[in-house]
Formats: structure tokens, C-alpha cells, sequence
């Protein structure tokens, strides 16, 4: 019985996750700043006729989404609270600050 309430519960924490979409256009994110809870996902969407290359180095959440091109999107989960310096490997000036609630 405790083993199918964790199941049920787990299940219920993550239908209330949100997914928030970023676009990389015009070599800037679409937002300077989101603040989103724990749990909640981002995808990132390059709508520029280039390569985009969205990393993050803060310790709070370290990730390289690697080169992709315009159409293309790759999806982000944050599961701590803090905040996260996200930016581009190859557009040095586009940066984002995700700030992430309990």
C-alpha cells in the first residue's frame, strides 16, 4: 500500500510541471528573465536562420544543449530552486537568467 501511495503521489507532482518556451531569435533570447518552480521545464527553440549552441555553467544546473539549427528544440528541466545563468556558446551576448522557485 505505501509503495502504490509514492507511485500515485510521484505521479501527481509531476502532472503539475510546466513546460515555458524560450525562442533564440535575432541572436537574443525572447526573454531576458523567467522565473519558473522547481520541476518545471524550458524549451528552447532556435527561430534564426543560424546555429545556436544554449549552455549553462551555474552550478545549480550545468547543461550543453550542443549546436542545433532554426526549427529545431531542446527541452531543459530545472529541479532545484536558485537561479541559473543560461547563455550561447556561439552568440556570446545572449543571456538568460532562469529563476527557479520552490
Amino acid at each position: 500500500m505505501k509503495y502504490l501511495m509514492m507511485i500515485f503521489l510521484g505521479s501527481f507532482v509531476s502532472l503539475s510541471a510546466k513546460e515555458y518556451r524560450i525562442d533564440q531569435k535575432n541572436k537574443k533570447f525572447s526573454r531576458d528573465e523567467i522565473t519558473i518552480k522547481a520541476g518545471d521545464k524550458i524549451r528552447f527553440r532556435n527561430s534564426d536562420p543560424f546555429f545556436h549552441n544554449v549552455y549553462s555553467l551555474s552550478p545549480l544546473k550545468i547543461f550543453d544543449l550542443g549546436s542545433y539549427s532554426i526549427g529545431k528544440s531542446k527541452t531543459v528541466k530545472f529541479n532545484k530552486p536558485g537561479v541559473v545563468e543560461v547563455n550561447c556558446a556561439i552568440h556570446p551576448n545572449m543571456k538568460l537568467k532562469v529563476r527557479v522557485k520552490k
